[in-house]
């Protein structure tokens, strides 16, 4: 799943304009991460906008600052979903009422947030936190919606090399 191309309907046309300025700038650092700056002030609870902020970063290697991004479109999905912020607090069972499988909703949006904070922990070093997350997203997703499993390969091979 994209998150980007399932919610491409809920950016606000001013912030849209930049998020388009923010990709033709793609290699221009500076400039397309001022422009998706620029695009979350306009809109801070667009969550594709938070998608492509910690896409853009991972993307430029620049794992710190996606890592941040990615908490922060946690916190907002997690906001909108109206569950808890904190992953561990999370589970499938207790939380029966969210509709974890709907692409195109907030809950949908934090587990696929979940597995990239997974990725970029692991890309971070930390393998602790990395399966910590993997395993949330097992209870939270157990039918693998949201591909974790690459996720999980991915630190699998990290803590053989280790």
């Amino acid at each position: 799943m994209n998150p980007d191309h399932q919610l491409s309907g809920a950016v606000p046309p001013p912030a849209g304009e930049l998020l388009a300025r923010a990709r033709a700038a793609w290699r221009d650092v500076p400039a397309a991460t001022a422009l998706l700056a620029e695009a979350l002030a306009i809109a801070p609870a667009c969550l594709p906008l938070h998608y492509a902020r910690y896409k853009f970063h991972s993307s430029h290697g620049q794992y710190a600052l996606a890592e941040a991004a990615a908490r922060g479109a946690l916190a907002e999905a997690a906001r909108q979903a109206g569950i808890s912020a904190d992953w561990r607090a999370l589970d499938h069972t207790v939380d029966a009422g969210i509709d974890w499988a709907d692409v195109h909703g907030a809950a949908h949006f934090y587990l696929f947030t979940l597995k990239a904070l997974a990725y970029l922990r692991l890309r971070r070093g930390d393998l602790a936190e990395a399966h910590a997350l993997l395993d949330a997203l097992a209870r939270l997703d157990p039918g693998d919606r949201v591909g974790a499993a690459v996720t999980r390969s991915l630190l699998q091979g990290a803590a053989s090399a280790a």
